[in-house]
């Protein structure tokens, strides 16, 4: 896990998903890009989910602010770059996600696997809520 020089400026929304199947959002309209937001446990806060995130291979913390996080992951094989954001919402307990490729333009499920990969394991460790936010 390697650490960037936080720009402590964030976005006051996730970007919807380009057209490309290269993207998954929670913010998203389409079901093709679709992905339920995670909701926290018993936290109003990153800080469960940054730590969680810095345990991780090929992750680097781009940006965190107190309601968004900004991390770049790397593809196993091909070391592709990923944006991965999270922005916790006004109700301090939904958590927009949202993962997306830099280039090409299918990842073959790759941001999706990426997120509910990371799902399962904060539900495990008790940091979101299990089931879906909707």
């Amino acid at each position: 896990m390697e650490t960037d020089s936080m720009e402590n400026t964030a976005p006051t929304k996730i970007e919807p998903c380009p057209s490309s199947p290269n993207c998954v959002s929670s913010t998203s309209a389409g079901e093709a890009h679709f992905i339920e937001p995670f909701v926290l446990a018993g936290s109003d806060d990153l800080a469960p989910i940054r730590d969680y995130l810095v345990k991780q291979a090929r992750i680097t913390v781009i940006n965190q602010t107190a309601n968004y996080l900004h991390v770049e992951a790397r593809t196993r094989l091909l070391r592709f770059v990923d944006d991965v954001e999270f922005l916790l919402d006004a109700d301090g307990a939904t958590l927009h996600i949202r993962s997306a490729s830099r280039v090409g333009y299918s990842d073959l499920g790759t941001n999706r696997r990426r997120l509910e990969t990371m799902r399962t394991e904060l539900v495990e460790l008790g940091v979101i809520a299990g089931g879906v936010a909707r």
